[in-house]
């Protein structure tokens, strides 16, 4: 089946699986299809880490750095737009879900502190409900390395989740969408 067409069926509302067999249920309106399986790449932390050395240094080429161009650069995921357009954008072209991976784009939904949403890339899955992320501009015009971000969200599905901006000490509560997902080379 063809890469594109193993998308566009995995987001139009089948199940999808992420290369460590981890289940994701895929967003829809529709009645579910047959199920399909959809690799997702998961990013090696050192390549990651290479990715962010390399977007970090935009900060000082450019003087502003913001969150949209750090995910893009770092992830991959092309998608253009304020953050708060993401998750839909990414409809028909990347695969979606509620697991971490690694590489993978967390989507906060826009709030009345973040009006245009928010989007951080995961550098490293600690547990069940805690990762740690990689994003831009959650300090004024600086990146954040290795930020910690845990699951508060009643069905453990990354819907609701506290940023810990400073070490051991949970922020806010922050909606999010959930997590968009390179397809993996050999999809």
């Amino acid at each position: 089946m063809a890469l594109k067409t193993l998308v566009a069926t995995a987001v139009l509302g089948c199940a999808m699986f992420l290369s460590g067999g981890m289940p994701v249920q895929a967003e829809s309106r529709h009645q579910r299809q047959e199920e399909q399986v959809v690799r997702v790449a998961s990013v090696a932390p050192e390549e990651l880490k290479q990715a962010v050395a390399q977007s970090s240094a935009m900060q000082t080429r450019r003087g502003r750095i913001w969150c949209v161009p750090f995910a893009r650069e770092v992830s991959g995921i092309n998608i253009q737009g304020n953050a708060k357009t993401w998750w839909q954008k990414a409809t028909n072209l990347y695969p979606k879900g509620q697991r971490p991976v690694v590489g993978a784009v967390l989507n906060f939904r826009a709030t009345r502190g973040m009006p245009m949403g928010h989007v951080a890339v995961v550098s490293r899955i600690v547990s069940e409900r805690r990762i740690l992320v990689d994003h831009a501009n959650w300090h004024r015009n600086k990146v954040s390395l290795d930020m910690a971000v845990v699951d508060v969200s009643p069905a453990n599905d990354w819907s609701r989740v506290r940023v810990e901006t400073l070490p051991n000490t949970p922020g806010s509560v922050y909606p999010t969408y959930g997590f968009i997902y390179k397809v993996a080379a050999n999809g």
